[in-house]
């Protein structure tokens, strides 16, 4: 019988984890701040399970990314409707 390879879950939970030590030497609010950008990683893991010709870190981390820029582009229209609005 072959090995069984971990699913996408499996392999994001275990970066998390791997995580952990990092985690607890962060102040409350950093440690916020990275569970945040986790649960963002965590949206696109049906696309970080097509990025095989990466490492799985790496592909949470652009997953991360991602949802980082998309708030900035919706501060940056937000902030564009008020300076509209304004003059």
């Amino acid at each position: 019988m072959g090995r069984t390879l971990p699913s996408i879950t499996q392999l994001f939970l275990q970066e998390q984890d791997s995580f952990s030590r990092f985690r607890r030497a962060l102040r409350r609010s950093d440690q916020l701040a990275l569970d945040e950008l986790f649960a963002a990683a965590r949206k696109h893991l049906a696309a970080v399970a097509y990025a095989t010709h990466v490492l799985p870190f790496e592909a949470i981390l652009l997953a991360m990314l991602l949802e980082e820029h998309k708030e900035v582009q919706y501060l940056r229209r937000l902030l564009e409707e008020e300076q509209d609005q304004d003059g």
